[in-house]
């Protein structure tokens, strides 16, 4: 009992969310450091296209909705803490009372993507009858909840990327495009067309800057979501394999 509440405590409510913000804490500290130097201000100055700019507030967007989906992970965790808990401390028997799932001598579940799940095998259980329980389609789509817009990430650590090197497109474009009017022997068009291509050279490389480093750090947000997501599941499985289907495989009222 002490092991399996080693393994709940890293699905508290607190874990995965606690990680994301040390992670956001370091990536602000860092913008702040970059903006005292006077980097971020020489970037967007830089970048002609705004270019820059633009991946700086996907790169926002895309970390609001990996907070959103931490928070809906660290909820479930908790919820099934929680459930496992109440499981364990049970008298031997579940019961349905409509949509919720009740423990003999703990009370009901608490709502939750894996509580549902113990409900669907509840009623599977007492549909087939004594038969051996096979969860294994219900596993799927309870991966398939818990991942809920996850993939959002890749999309999205994908699209910066694309972004910078859209980017880098435009600022070679910018820089050679003055070269076709050059003239050698006029100081003025060729120190016109050296700026020009200063600032393409400027447009290209801040934005493959950008869409780089916002890849990797949206990149990194949605990995943690994800190992806590799997790590979830990976408890479900357990809980589910254990506990909840020899519970229902052994009672009576499995057969009804």
């Amino acid at each position: 009992m002490p092991t399996t509440h080693a393994n709940l405590d890293s699905l508290g409510d607190r874990g995965p969310l606690l990680r994301w913000l040390v992670f956001t804490g370091l990536c602000v500290f860092a913008f702040v450091l970059l903006w005292r130097f006077g980097l971020i201000r020489q970037m967007v100055a830089g970048d002609r296209t705004y270019l820059s700019s633009v991946i700086a507030l996907l790169y926002v967007a895309a970390s609001m909705h990996c907070l959103w989906r931490t928070i809906m992970i660290s909820r479930e965790g908790d919820a099934a803490r929680r459930s496992g808990a109440m499981i364990e401390a049970g008298s031997g028997g579940l019961d349905l009372d409509g949509d919720a799932v009740v423990v003999d001598g703990a009370g009901r579940l608490p709502p939750g993507l894996v509580s549902a799940h113990i409900h669907d095998l509840a009623v599977k259980a007492r549909l087939q009858g004594p038969r051996k329980l096979d969860q294994t389609l219900l596993l799927r789509g309870l991966a398939g909840r818990l991942r809920g817009s996850n993939p959002f990430g890749a999309f999205a650590s994908d699209t910066l990327m694309k972004l910078g090197l859209l980017g880098t497109i435009i600022g070679f474009i910018m820089m050679l495009a003055p070269i076709a009017g050059l003239d050698p022997s006029d100081r003025s068009t060729v120190r016109s067309s050296m700026n020009l291509m200063s600032d393409g050279m400027a447009v290209a490389m801040y934005t493959t800057l950008a869409g780089l480093v916002g890849s990797i750090l949206v990149r990194i947000q949605y990995y943690m979501l994800d190992d806590a997501t799997a790590k979830l599941f990976a408890y479900a499985v357990g809980l589910t394999e254990v506990r909840v289907v020899s519970i229902l495989e052994g009672q009576p009222g499995a057969a009804e």
